[in-house]
């Protein structure tokens, strides 16, 4: 993740085709419950508006260099249409027609799914990118994109990074390694 960027602007048609390539990732019941709604560059500022508040834009550290981003991309999702999906016949015996039902909300999974594809394609085409995670202000940024029937997942910023990043504390977290966490199943 980049959270410095050098101001370069995204295309809107390569905004375009990059989150329709994402969309291509795998939706369970082939429900397509995941949007992405992209901006330029000439919107950061009025996305930092709407997803921050003076305070933060003000003291925060990474706020200028993220500020700079080339554009953006706001993936929500509709659990809607999963549960519309899974009360077809074909799907009804799972039971997944109520919300409650679903152990994992895979309108989730799904949005995570597109997100990450999202990011490869971003740096597969020589651009960079940082997550801004739904912490707070949902709401807000739903109705700055118009879908006020959606859940915000994330929003990913795109840019061409300048070197200037602020390095994250959670970098210095002893952590087990990746070869730790990966496990065999063996009987």
């Amino acid at each position: 993740m980049v959270r410095s960027f050098d101001g370069t602007g995204a295309d809107q048609a390569w905004l375009d085709d990059i989150c329709s390539e994402s969309l291509r990732a795998p939706t369970a019941g082939n429900s397509a419950g995941v949007r992405m709604y992209n901006f330029t560059k000439d919107l950061v500022d009025d996305f930092f508006a709407v997803a921050t508040d003076a305070t933060w834009r003000a003291t925060s550290r990474r706020a200028p260099g993220l500020a700079r981003a080339g554009g953006g991309v706001v993936i929500t999702s509709r659990p809607q249409d999963y549960l519309a999906r899974y009360a077809e016949p074909d799907k009804r015996r799972s039971g997944l027609d109520d919300e409650s039902a679903w152990p994992v909300p895979y309108w989730h999974t799904d949005a995570a799914m597109a997100t990450m594809a999202l990011l490869l394609l971003i740096e597969e085409s020589g651009w960079q990118a940082t997550i801004w995670g739904n912490f707070r202000r949902d709401r807000d940024i739903l109705a700055w994109v118009g879908a006020i029937d959606e859940q915000l997942f994330a929003t990913v910023l795109v840019g061409i990074g300048d070197d200037n990043d602020v390095p994250s504390p959670s970098l210095s977290r002893e952590i087990e390694p990746r070869s730790q966490r990966v496990r065999r199943v063996s009987r």
